[in-house]
């Protein structure tokens, strides 16, 4: 253990609440920087606290060492990829970033993020090219440090970054903007920025500075000479969104092949701003009597969808209803012209049950697009629980699987 929970709680005060999560969820350290563990990640993205109280465990580099010769190559990789290595893995806070980044971003978005880490256009990333990152989200959080004493900044760069001071970047400085923005739009708008000559002179430094992690032995193998091609990448990121779906849908199917659609507005609700979310979930009660339940298909389509939201809302503009409510006909329409994805009726009828309301059979744009919005910021928040109101069904058909 390198720090006892006095301390913890003082860097904190130092930390971005992004930075406060990644240290609460943190469970290794190795040369002073702090890494979660497959399993550490999965319990960031899916629940509000650590299952235990972390402290943090210091590797060894034989230990570490160990742990790269173990990790799959791209090419062994599935959507239980995290659950397999379980605590057998090493992720950076940087590397968590770009993850969180991956999970709520569209398919047809995958190209765009694999032509940003492929500067040179050769349609293939490799590890330098992949390092940018490291730099791109440095910069941001120097930007960001809050003010305050400098050691205990020190530290935490130190803890986070795997650096005592401030690097050089790679990156164009001249005439930036301060305006706050999401890592995602930051790593889209600086890395077409990066200068890869730069970056290839200062890729041997880059480095020797960081150790290697799981990620980067995984796309790039254990002496760091592979290229990641586009269908690795794309193969990667869909498996990831997959898996973290699958955790959130078992956790509440109890082994069953569907969740209750009460479960379902569960999960919707909880990454959201909704104050009062009892009134939504009784409006879907009474609306609902029977339980049908929700399909793990039907519920990976419609988080597609909502990773596809920004499309949607453009759809909604164009067919005139962005200021007014429609019904269920309209509403599946519009997804499937935006986004590409067909929802079922029986899951559309469940959403509209859950949002509407007033009751009258329709949506408007407050009441179901602004609410999701809020639900795109999953993990860069703590979930607020929700209390959870199980009928009379989901209570018969747990205890007949308990049995």
């Amino acid at each position: 253990v390198t720090e006892n929970r006095s301390d913890l709680e003082d860097l904190h005060l130092y930390a971005t609440p992004r930075e406060q999560r990644f240290r609460r969820f943190a469970s290794l350290e190795f040369e002073g920087q702090l890494y979660m563990t497959p399993s550490d990640f999965i319990q960031a993205v899916t629940s509000d606290e650590p299952k235990h109280a972390k402290k943090w465990r210091s590797l060894s580099k034989q230990e570490l060492n160990q742990i790269l010769m173990e990790t799959p190559p791209v090419w062994k990789g599935s959507s239980k990829l995290f659950r397999n290595l379980n605590e057998k893995g090493v992720i950076s806070y940087t590397e968590y970033l770009f993850l969180l980044c991956i999970l709520t971003k569209p398919h047809a978005g995958f190209r765009i993020a694999f032509n940003m880490f492929d500067t040179d256009g050769n349609e293939m990333v490799d590890k330098k090219e992949f390092l940018v990152l490291q730099e791109i989200f440095r910069k941001k959080n120097e930007k960001r440090e809050k003010r305050g004493d400098e050691e205990k900044r020190a530290m935490l760069r130190l803890q986070l970054y795997g650096y005592h001071t401030p690097t050089n970047s790679v990156l164009k400085t001249e005439g930036e903007d301060l305006v706050p923005r999401s890592y995602w739009d930051t790593l889209r708008r600086s890395t077409s920025q990066a200068l890869f000559s730069d970056l290839a002179e200062r890729a041997d430094d880059i480095s020797s500075s960081l150790s290697d992690t799981t990620l980067l032995v995984h796309f790039f193998g254990k002496k760091g000479k592979a290229e990641l091609n586009f269908e690795d990448f794309y193969r990667f990121m869909d498996n990831l969104q997959t898996e973290v779906l699958e955790i959130e849908f078992l956790s509440y199917s109890n082994g069953m092949n569907t969740i209750s659609e009460e479960d379902f507005a569960h999960i919707l609700l909880r990454y959201t701003n909704v104050e009062n979310t009892s009134s939504y979930l009784e409006n879907m009660r009474c609306s609902i009597p029977e339980e049908k339940g929700i399909t793990f298909e039907e519920f990976r389509s419609f988080f597609q969808f909502l990773n596809n939201l920004e499309d949607f809302t453009i759809a909604m503009q164009m067919y005139n209803f962005a200021s007014r409510s429609i019904g269920q006909d309209e509403f599946k329409r519009a997804v499937y012209v935006a986004t590409g994805v067909k929802l079922s009726p029986h899951l559309v009828n469940t959403v509209f049950k859950i949002f509407d309301v007033d009751r009258d059979d329709q949506l408007s744009y407050k009441e179901f697009i602004g609410i999701m919005k809020d639900r795109l910021n999953r993990g860069f928040r703590g979930y607020k629980p929700i209390q959870r109101y199980t009928t009379f069904k989901s209570c018969v058909r747990k205890e007949l699987y308990s049995r």
